[in-house]
């Protein structure tokens, strides 16, 4: 299974956004280019990792609505 991708946007709660796969760090004076390899990867594990945790979220709220597994698990 191959990692989620991240979607363009700003990454939660931090002054980084990716747009057209780059990595920008903006303020409310501007933005700049992140051009370090070493940080844009982090950048990249990080929201993948984040783009997996919806992911996950997402399935648990979508089997909520699933009808219970027949077996329990020996649990009354």
């Amino acid at each position: 299974m191959s990692a989620p991708t991240p979607r363009p946007g700003r990454l939660v709660r931090s002054p980084v956004v990716l747009r057209d796969g780059q990595w920008w760090l903006v303020s409310g004076a501007g933005s700049i280019l992140a051009s370090d390899p070493t940080f844009t990867r982090t950048l990249d594990c990080l929201a993948q990792a984040m783009a997996a945790a919806d992911q996950a979220v997402a399935d648990l709220r979508a089997r909520e609505g699933e009808p219970p597994a027949s077996d329990a698990g020996g649990q009354r």
